[in-house]
């Protein structure tokens, strides 16, 4: 009962437009107050700051800035033509392009909302251009864009890392293959569009074009295999991995004179100011979770499910449908540092896999972030592409429903999401 009414009280103050930080705060500090616990108040200042100071989170801000010197630079259009000049003869042409582009982009920036905005506006451009409907375009490149934080690297699998102490390492590894199948999955939905809807195509490139967008996308397509071979040959960790994308998307700015020292000033600012938006969210949740741990919230949902001889199937259909639900009113990054401190105590009781269940855990904040009426990448491409919400929530269904397919798989066939990382041991 504690547990239904924080939750309650929670999404109120959230459905009230209370920015999230201030209600994952509040809710904790009205709670142990209500409850007679207020001595445990002095508590605040020391969780919040404990939950920011943990060094994989070093990682957040230095991928978030080289996800924005990318966008700024001219990255995002050569990883455009290289893919353009590969795959652009299959059916739905651009459309295709897009869902490429993301995946080899997604090696680099690990954000949704940073590829939606970034290479998005290119890829949106470049269809209109070419004839979609720009419905259509803005639905395909919304949903690319979630690929990004499911490919490594990513913000999220580096988010969840430091709130359960799982591999970032293993859980990078993890991601590959389901971002594959959510790649496969979003490129047979434009296919099926295509036929429907006559969406046009390009001519196939021949060798020479094909060869000169290679050599003209080399050194950005190179950033995965720096960033990911790193981490693999333990060259360096994950964290130190994300300083090294940075400093090579800032070197390849430099070197095809598409970033201006006159630039950083504002690319710090932007990527100050994002990290300081998710960090003072995970500083609250910090708190958060130590109030739910203190009430033994985790605890009675064990005992709970416990009781009722729970299976571990039983424990993930009720992850995913409270997740699903949740997606509909709160932003990912909220879902994904509220339920955590309490979800992955029952799925590790449970025999679960805490590697893959912080990839489903994953996919379903990117099926959040299409789903109306919070959908982060929704409202990205829809500020840029002038396509109302509406619109643009009624085209993505054919993308969202081929990436719920790929949660389910993934998450109830565990062992496509761990092959990759039990190649390790």
């Amino acid at each position: 009962m504690l547990t239904l009414l924080i939750f309650a009280v929670l999404l109120a103050l959230i459905i009230i437009d209370l920015p999230i930080a201030v209600a994952i705060g509040f809710t904790a500090i009205a709670f142990f107050v209500g409850l007679g616990n207020e001595s445990l108040l002095t508590m605040l200042p020391q969780r919040m700051y404990a939950s920011t100071t943990g060094f994989t989170l070093l990682a957040v801000p230095f991928f978030i800035l080289a996800g924005n010197l990318m966008n700024t630079g001219g990255i995002t259009n050569r990883i455009f033509r290289f893919a353009k000049a590969v795959i652009g003869h299959l059916p739905g042409g651009l459309g295709q392009v897009s869902i490429i582009a993301n995946v080899i982009f997604s090696g680099m920036s690990g954000s949704a909302i940073a590829d939606a905005a970034g290479l998005g506006q290119v890829l949106h451009k470049a269809m209109v251009d070419n004839g979609f409907k720009p419905k259509f375009s803005a639905a395909i490149v919304a949903a690319a864009a979630t690929i990004g934080p499911v490919i490594p690297p990513s913000i999220p699998f580096v988010v969840y890392g430091a709130l359960t102490g799982v591999s970032v390492s293993k859980l990078f590894l993890a991601g590959f293959i389901p971002g594959i199948m959510m790649a496969l999955a979003m490129m047979a939905a434009v296919g099926l569009q295509a036929n429907r809807y006559g969406l046009p195509k390009e001519r196939r490139a021949d060798i020479a074009e094909v060869a000169a967008s290679v050599r003209e996308a080399f050194l950005p397509l190179l950033t995965p295999v720096i960033v990911i071979g790193g981490i693999l040959t333990g060259v360096f960790t994950p964290t130190e991995a994300a300083v090294v994308a940075t400093l090579y998307a800032l070197l390849l700015g430099f070197l095809y004179g598409d970033i201006r020292f006159t630039d950083l000033p504002r690319i710090f600012w932007t990527s100050i100011r994002q990290t300081v938006s998710l960090l003072f969210i995970i500083a609250t949740a910090g708190f958060f979770g130590w109030f739910t741990i203190h009430q033994r919230v985790p605890d009675q949902i064990i005992h709970n499910f416990t009781t009722m001889s729970a299976t571990p199937a039983g424990i993930v259909t009720m992850v995913v449908a409270v997740v699903l639900v949740l997606g509909l009113f709160l932003e990912g990054n909220a879902i994904f540092i509220i339920t955590i401190p309490i979800f992955a105590p029952v799925a590790q009781k449970f025999g679960i896999d805490l590697v893959n269940f912080g990839v489903v855990m994953t996919l379903l904040i990117m099926v959040g972030n299409l789903t109306p009426p919070v959908g982060m990448c929704l409202f990205a491409v829809s500020s840029f592409s002038k396509v109302s919400l509406g619109e643009l929530s009624k085209e993505i269904w054919p993308y969202l429903v081929g990436i719920f397919i790929v949660t389910l798989v993934i998450a109830y066939v565990p062992a496509i999401g761990t092959f990759l990382p039990n190649l390790l041991h």
